[in-house]
This record gives structure tokens, C-alpha cells and sequence, in this order.
């Protein structure tokens, strides 16, 4: 069954022709070509394009291997061009260009890569170009510099709930369980049984991303404490952490000395390659960041689930972490907030104490305080969860995300309740 993807189709389409070059990035495997080569492709097409104005190539293909020297590439593409005609131009994963000496100037320190190859095609006046790549090393800080106001970039997850569950064929009551523990990467969506769907994870956990992450960064012998590293931030997603608190960690632990600089680059690595993500933690009353700690999020739950072997899966935080990432793919800002609390002890004095939001949601000039809770059944519990949004001092929207199926209702403080299948399937429920 084709997976519509209709929202970052849109964003493709609402960029066409906009003279920049579409930067279509995202973890390997998520279905960035499936998005460039078939729906937006089929869209083209459906627009009266002819097939010979979409210029395509895959540089993973060993086929197209000679194409990774960016001076044939660009000879390739421009040969198939012809001035009366508009062009779009797809190239697929476009890390593999490699520099090349200028064939011109002996000894030059300046190289010839990928950033000069689309930097002239983009000069081409009726040339529309799409990128993908898989890893941050096409959008580091200095090719962002070198391409400046003119690329956009559109971030691809593994499928949403909704994506997933528009195709998924067990029982539909289940799909959220099953979407919670194996994740949305989109070749697991085919599989029909535990332990493909198991195995086929692990093995591109540690076969694809972290083979990529060692490689591409050097990683030799401490390889170990890099892979340490992942098991402990995995099965602490939602936890607030820093460099500081693993680093205790591993000498307490596993009796391992490591700096704080090193787990800091390492954990960078890990967001480099799209694996997870880092959630800045703020001060609601303060109104202002605070340097640590951070929550760390995975990109995919299923391949979280994967790298502890399906061990831990409270759902607790894997729901957090389904939370999180929804908001991502709909483009919102997302941070992870405190606020502080005065109150009188039981001896009467005056104390304070830091109550957590889980996440404030940047929309424009408004914003969302949203707690992730399995239960609000008691009142309790209730207040538990609500006190952090009670004490922010403002009159921002505040939602209660809940497992349980419930119809929406607002309390007498207008916090809204919903439950998460309706927060996933319904990109409007949060205004309700």
C-alpha cells in the first residue's frame, strides 16, 4: 500500500520554483527517496511535466558510483538539459560527493565538493533542485553559510501515527500499542511478525546508523564507551540529563573515566545522525534558558525499544517520546519547561521547588504547555500533573495529553484533556 505524506508534500510543493535548492534531510531509511521519487515525482507528473524535465539519480547506487566525483555530475546533469525547457533535478543522497582537487589549479587548499556542485546548478535558470542526505555533514554551519539564504530544508521523520496507522492492518484498538513499541520506520510497517520486525531493527540499528556514526566520525578503539553511551541515554529518554550527571554515571557504574567534552561530542554525533534530539529546558517565570540539563528524545521509539532489546518499555516515557516527536513533524519548536513554586513547609516556612512542564510548544506568538500523563483517574493524580501548568502565570493554552480514550473536555482551570490518539490523528485538537 502507497503511505501518503501529505505533510511534507505540501511542504515540497508550497517551495517549488521558489529559486532554492529543497534540502530533504532525515535518518537513512525513513523514506526521504520514497517522498522525492514517488509522491512528489507522481505529483509533477500530475501537473503535465514531461519525464524527461525530472532529472533523477541515486547516489547510494553502485551503478552511479563514477556520479560521487561532483565534476561528472554536474557534466551529466547539464547534458541532459536542454535551455527551452524547465528542469527538476533530483539527487538522492548527496553526502556521497566527494572532494575532488580543482583539475585546474595545482595545489589548491580549496577543494571541489557537493556545496559547489548545487551552488552552479542553482545559477541555472530553469533548473528547480532537490537534495537529500542522511547525516548533519551537508548542513553543517559552514555550508549553511556558503549556501545562505538560499536553501530550504525540510526534515523527514519515520511515519507518524497517523501515517501508520492509515495502512496498518491488525486490530485497530492495538495500533498505538504496536506503533509505541516498533516505531514507524517505514519497512517495519511490512512485516508481519514480532521478530522480523525485532530483528530487522536491531540489525539497522547496529549495522546502519551506528557503523555510520563510527565511521564517519573515527570512532576506534573507545567504540565501547560511545555504545555505553547509547544504552544509558536510551533507557533514559524523558529523563533530564547532562554531560556532567553521565559522566558520573559511567564512573560510578561501569568504573569508566570520561569527560564531560567527550560525551558531549558524542551525544552530538547522535543527533548528527538523526537518531535523537535534544530538548532545551526553560524557565517559565524567568523567561529565559538554562544552560543544562536537557532531555533527549528518539527519533523513532521502535529503534529505541530496539537498541535496549525490547526490555524497557514503560510506556510512560515512550508515550513522552511519541509526544515529541508529533510535534516535531508538524514543524513546531519544542522545549521542555520549569517553574518554580513557593510554598510553606511543614514547619511553616517558606520554601521553594521546581515543578516541570513537560513541553512548551512555539507557534508563532502563542504558546502551549503540554503534560504527558497515562492516567488522570484520581484527583490526586490530577493535580498532580496540573500543578506546573497552574503556576505558569500566564494565560497560554495548557493541555493534559492522556493513554486513555476520552471525549475532550475542559476543567474549571480551561486546562484541556485529550487523548493521544486524538492529539496524533487531529493536528487541530490542541485548539480545541
Amino acid at each position: 500500500m502507497e503511505v501518503q505524506r501529505p505533510r511534507y508534500l505540501k511542504r515540497l510543493i508550497d517551495k517549488k520554483n521558489n529559486g532554492r535548492v529543497k534540502i530533504i534531510t532525515g535518518l537513512r531509511r525513513c523514506g526521504k527517496s520514497y517522498l522525492l521519487f514517488t509522491l512528489y515525482k507522481k505529483y509533477l507528473l500530475s501537473l503535465g511535466i514531461k519525464e524527461e524535465q525530472i532529472i533523477t539519480i541515486a547516489l547510494d547506487e553502485l551503478r552511479n558510483m563514477q556520479y560521487r566525483n561532483p565534476l561528472t555530475l554536474d557534466a551529466y546533469l547539464r547534458e541532459r538539459m536542454q535551455p527551452e525547457q524547465n528542469y527538476y533535478i533530483f539527487i538522492d543522497e548527496i553526502q556521497f560527493v566527494e572532494e575532488v582537487e580543482n583539475p585546474y589549479i595545482k595545489n589548491s587548499e580549496n577543494k571541489i565538493g557537493f556545496v559547489d556542485l548545487v551552488l552552479g546548478l542553482m545559477k541555472l535558470p530553469n533548473a528547480d533542485i532537490y537534495i537529500t542526505g542522511s547525516n548533519s555533514k551537508m548542513l553543517s554551519s559552514d555550508v549553511l553559510t556558503q549556501f545562505r539564504d538560499r536553501g530550504d530544508e525540510i526534515r523527514v521523520y519515520p511515519f507518524s501515527f497517523a501515517e501508520f496507522s492509515s495502512c496498518y492492518e491488525g486490530n485497530p484498538r492495538l495500533a498505538f500499542e504496536e506503533y509505541c513499541l516498533y516505531g514507524g520506520m517505514p519497512t517495519v510497517l511490512s512485516m508481519k511478525t514480532p521478530e522480523e520486525k525485532s530483528e530487522y531493527l536491531k540489525n539497522l540499528f547496529q549495522n546502519t546508523y551506528i557503523k555510520d556514526v563510527m565511521e564517519r566520525n573515527r570512532i576506534g578503539k573507545e567504540a565501547f564507551i560511545l555504545e555505553d553511551l547509547l544504552d544509558i541515554v536510551s533507557s533514559s529518554i524523558g529523563s533530564l540529563t547532562n554531560p556532567r550527571k553521565l559522566e558520573n554515571t559511567f564512573q560510578s557504574k561501569k568504573n569508566i573515566k570520561i569527560s564531560q567534552l567527550t560525551i558531549s561530542t558524542y551525544l552530538d554525533y547522535f543527533i548528527d545522525a538523526f537518531l535523537m534530539e535534544k530538548a532545551r529546558r526553560f524557565d517559565v517565570k524567568g523567561k529565559k534558558y538554562i544552560s543544562s540539563p536537557y532531555k533527549y528524545y528518539f527519533s523513532d521509539t521502535g529503534l529505541r525499544n530496539a537498541r535496549l532489546n525490547f526490555r524497557q518499555n514503560e510506556m510512560t516515557h515512550i508515550m513522552e517520546n511519541v509526544i515529541y516527536n508529533e510535534l516535531r513533524m508538524r514543524g513546531l519548536n519544542v522545549d521542555v519547561g520549569v517553574v518554580e513554586q513557593n510554598y510553606k513547609n511543614e514547619e511553616g516556612k517558606r520554601a521553594r521547588k521546581n515543578l516541570e512542564i513537560d513541553f512548551i510548544v512555539n507557534r508563532g506568538s502563542n504558546k502551549y504547555y503540554i503534560q504527558s500523563a497515562l492516567h488522570v483517574d484520581s484527583p490526586e493524580k490530577r493535580a498532580q500533573e496540573t500543578a506546573s501548568l497552574k503556576q505558569s502565570g500566564d494565560f497560554f493554552r495548557k493541555i493534559v495529553i492522556v493513554k486513555d480514550y476520552i471525549l475532550p473536555k475542559h476543567d474549571e482551570d480551561g486546562i484541556l484533556y485529550l487523548g493521544v490518539e486524538q492529539f496524533l490523528l487531529d493536528e487541530g485538537a490542541i485548539d480545541l
